[in-house]
C-alpha cells in the first residue's frame, strides 16, 4: 500500500473570517477544501492564523480591565490560548461534519492547544513591531505604558496601538502528543496563531508578550512531523515577482535558489508574502524530496495535483 502524503496546511486569515458569524460560514468552505485533500489520499495537519480573533479577545479583556479595576490585565499569551480553543471549536466541528457528509466516519478531529517556545534573547524582543489590539489616543497609550508596561506606536495617523515582538519559533512543546495523534490517523489542528509563545524558565514555561508568525510555526511543525508537503494558503493563486508592475510575472515552479534570489531583490512584502516564501524555502531545503506550495484555499487540491499554485523545491 502506497504511503499517504503527509501535508501541513497553514490557513490564512481569509479562511476564517473576521467576526463570529463570518468565521462560522468561512470554516465550512475551508473544511471542504481540507477534506478534498484527504479524499485524494493525503494525511493532513492544520495550522491557522488568529489575527482578527486574538485582537478581538485582547480588546474584550482590556475592556473588562478598564470597567473593573479589580480584574488584572490578561496576558497576550492567554489571549492566544483562548483564540486557539475558540477557532479550533468551530474548525473541528466543521471538519467533522464535512467528513461525516462524505461517509468518512473513521477520522477523529482534534484541536491541540499548543505552546511554542521562543528564545527570550531573540532580537525581535528588542524591536517589537507587530500591532495588536484597539487604537488609543496619545493619553491612553501613555497610561497603558505606565500601567501595563505596554510598548505603543503611532499607526498611520489612526492613533496609537500596542506593538509586540514576533520572535522565531524554537520548539513545539506538545510535538510528542501531536505526533502520536497524527500517527493514530487523527486530523489534528495545532499551533493555532503560531502557537502560544512561551519561554523556558527552569522547568517552568512562562507566557511571553509576543505573536509568532503562523507560517514559520507551520514550517517547524512540518519538519518535526516529517511532512512531504507544506501548503501555505493565502489570498492569491500564485506568487508573483514585480507584483503590481507592468513586468509582473506569476511563478509556477521555482527552486529554493530562485526564491532566495527573488527575496534578495526585494520582490516580496514584509508581513505579507515574504514570511510565506521564507517558510516555504526553509521547509523545501530541510530534507531531500520535501516541497512547499503557496496558493489559494480553493485551489489546494489542484495545487497538490500540480495544476496550479507556486511550487518551491530544492
Amino acid at each position: 500500500m502506497e504511503k499517504k502524503k503527509r501535508i501541513v496546511i497553514a490557513l490564512g486569515g481569509n479562511a476564517l473570517g473576521n467576526t463570529l458569524s463570518e468565521q462560522m460560514a468561512a470554516v465550512k468552505i475551508t473544511s471542504k477544501a481540507i477534506v478534498d485533500l484527504i479524499e485524494e489520499g493525503c494525511e493532513v495537519v492544520v495550522v491557522h492564523g488568529n489575527g482578527p480573533q486574538v485582537g478581538m479577545i485582547n480588546n474584550a479583556m482590556s475592556a473588562l480591565t478598564r470597567e473593573d479595576p479589580k480584574q488584572p490585565n490578561t496576558p497576550l499569551s492567554v489571549c492566544v490560548a483562548m483564540s486557539q480553543a475558540y477557532i479550533g471549536y468551530d474548525l473541528q466541528n466543521a471538519l467533522r461534519e464535512e467528513l461525516v457528509n462524505r461517509n468518512m466516519n473513521n477520522i477523529p478531529v482534534t484541536t491541540m492547544i499548543t505552546q511554542v517556545r521562543v528564545d527570550e534573547n531573540d532580537p525581535a524582543f528588542n524591536s517589537p513591531s507587530k500591532p495588536i489590539g484597539h487604537f488609543m489616543t496619545a493619553e491612553e497609550a501613555k497610561l497603558a505604558e505606565e500601567k501595563y508596561g505596554y510598548i505603543t506606536k503611532e499607526d498611520a495617523g489612526r492613533g496609537y496601538r500596542r506593538v509586540v515582538a514576533s520572535p522565531s519559533p524554537a520548539e513545539i512543546i506538545e510535538i510528542g502528543a501531536i505526533r502520536s495523534l497524527v500517527e493514530a490517523g487523527q486530523l489534528v489542528i495545532a499551533c493555532g496563531g503560531g502557537g502560544i509563545p512561551v519561554t523556558l524558565q527552569g522547568n517552568h514555561l512562562k507566557g511571553a508578550s509576543a505573536v509568532i508568525d503562523k507560517d514559520f510555526a507551520s514550517e517547524l511543525l512540518a519538519e518535526e512531523l516529517d511532512a512531504d508537503f507544506l501548503i501555505i494558503l493565502t489570498a492569491v493563486e500564485k506568487v508573483a515577482i514585480n507584483f503590481g508592475k507592468p513586468e509582473e510575472k506569476w511563478l509556477d515552479d521555482i527552486t529554493t535558489d530562485d526564491a532566495r534570489k527573488y527575496i534578495g531583490e526585494g520582490h516580496f512584502a514584509p508581513g505579507s508574502m515574504l514570511p510565506k516564501v521564507q517558510a516555504a524555502v526553509k521547509f523545501a531545503d530541510s530534507k531531500e524530496g520535501r516541497k512547499a506550495l503557496i496558493t489559494l484555499l480553493e485551489k489546494a487540491k489542484d495545487g497538490i495535483l500540480e495544476k496550479t499554485g507556486t511550487h518551491i523545491h530544492k
